[in-house]
């Protein structure tokens, strides 16, 4: 029902993040090294060593730092469609009119290099198992689109999907497989009966340095590769593409996508601290699960005999019968209070009321305005168009939807003290009383 305010809890003063940097010292150690031997562009001595670091443990030979995570997507989307498809002319992309299968549920930045590149995303439903691509629509979606030949994975909010399945898929349709790990840097999953490193499952793997990632640089990305010729490349056009030549030529189109060797100092200091970042992310979510063991509420899943998240954001789903009507448009929601019921609106209302942050889960892609004219493909097939007025079916599938409309993520900082947390937990369980 609506939370009603017994005085008892007083709003924070300082504001509880959904997921803040976490600073150690070290990190002003090795920006300071960059101003101090003036080494502030984009070379230096902490490039060379984060890649060296990175490469080394997600178990690759060769990574390339960049100015964010979206840079490097773009990058490994590009040559992904190169490998296939040739190169291009500098007005098209090298996904010309080209089919790419992508994750649905997941942040814009995994699918707009598809529209970059001039591709044409088709999305693939979420499975309920981690949240993430689902190996049985993918299938489906071959059937619909044989000549397809990549694909865009991502691992949900730290979580690795069902990688095993979604390789063999690809593999039996000579697909080749952009991995986006911004979200589960740190993660591993069980492959081939190996531990992998998320990173290191696609043919083009990219990770994030973002301010709220599970270690930051304040922004910054990565490409992550076995080829040295793919590494070369990427340099090659995160730095303007240049030619080896005195003067300035070009051969093909670059950008200005490099990592700053300050920036890569941030990075460098936050390495050490990955495992412990990790460590307090799972003990927020483990209290998570205990806190809220006697609600009707499920934290987000994962796959505990093949992977192992870095629980970069706790998040929950409420169970269907539990949830009070919710009414949402583009911009606006709406929800009727009820007792013994709430909805993330509700959720997410209450926590900003005491200075909390909350977020809802990420809108799946093709509910995105900018997309909705895509294809969208299920377990079932075609994802649009799936009810009838004359005949009564079957209910329309639409996993990721259900997710949005039912979840949320919760406040994952791991600075939050356990008494903190254990108000969070307080003030979500008001909301069903």
């Amino acid at each position: 029902m609506a939370f009603k305010e017994s005085g008892r809890i007083k709003p924070f003063t300082d504001k509880i993040w959904l997921a803040s940097p976490t600073m150690h010292g070290l990190e002003a150690t090795y920006m300071m090294e960059a101003y101090e031997t003036n080494w502030m562009s984009t070379i230096g001595k902490n490039i060379n060593e984060i890649e060296t670091q990175i490469a080394e443990f997600v178990g690759v030979r060769y990574a390339v730092a960049l100015s964010s995570g979206t840079a490097a997507l773009h990058l490994a989307t590009r040559l992904a469609g190169e490998h296939l498809y040739g190169q291009s002319q500098p007005n098209t992309g090298t996904l010309q009119n080209r089919v790419v299968l992508a994750s649905d549920m997941t942040f814009a930045a995994s699918i707009n290099p598809i529209a970059y590149e001039n591709g044409e995303a088709v999305f693939i439903d979420t499975e309920n198992d981690t949240w993430n691509m689902d190996p049985i629509a993918l299938e489906k979606a071959f059937q619909f689109y044989p000549d397809a030949k990549l694909v865009v994975i991502a691992h949900l909010y730290g979580t690795p999907g069902k990688v095993q399945e979604l390789k063999q898929i690809c593999d039996r349709h000579g697909a080749l497989i952009v991995e986006d790990a911004a979200e589960s840097f740190g993660a591993k999953y069980l492959l081939n009966g190996k531990w992998t490193e998320t990173g290191s499952l696609g043919n083009f793997n990219c990770i994030s340095f973002n301010g709220n990632k599970i270690i930051t640089g304040s922004c910054g990305g990565m490409f992550l590769t076995d080829s040295k010729d793919d590494a070369n490349k990427v340099r090659k056009w995160s730095t303007q593409s240049r030619e080896a030549a005195h003067w300035y030529q070009h051969e093909e189109t670059g950008y200005n996508y490099r990592m700053s060797n300050v920036i890569a100092g941030v990075v460098r200091g936050q390495l050490p601290f990955l495992q412990a970042h990790i460590d307090q992310k799972k003990a927020i979510y483990n209290r998570y699960k205990e806190g809220f063991k006697e609600l009707p509420i499920k934290m987000n899943p994962f796959d505990g005999e093949k992977s192992i998240p870095n629980f970069w954001l706790s998040c929950m789903t409420i169970d269907e019968e539990a949830m009070c009507r919710q009414v949402r448009d583009d911009y606006t929601a709406l929800y009727f209070p009820e007792t013994g019921k709430s909805c993330p609106t509700e959720i997410l209302e209450t926590l900003a009321k005491y200075n909390i942050e909350g977020r809802p889960i990420w809108k799946p892609m093709h509910s995105q305005p900018i997309y909705r004219n895509h294809a969208f493909i299920t377990a079932k097939g075609n994802g649009r168009g799936q009810s009838n007025a004359y005949i009564n079916g079957d209910k329309v599938q639409d996993v990721g939807i259900d997710i949005f409309n039912r979840g949320l993520c919760l406040p994952s900082d791991n600075k939050m003290t356990i008494d903190q947390q254990e108000i969070v937990i307080e003030l979500v369980k008001a909301c069903f009383q």
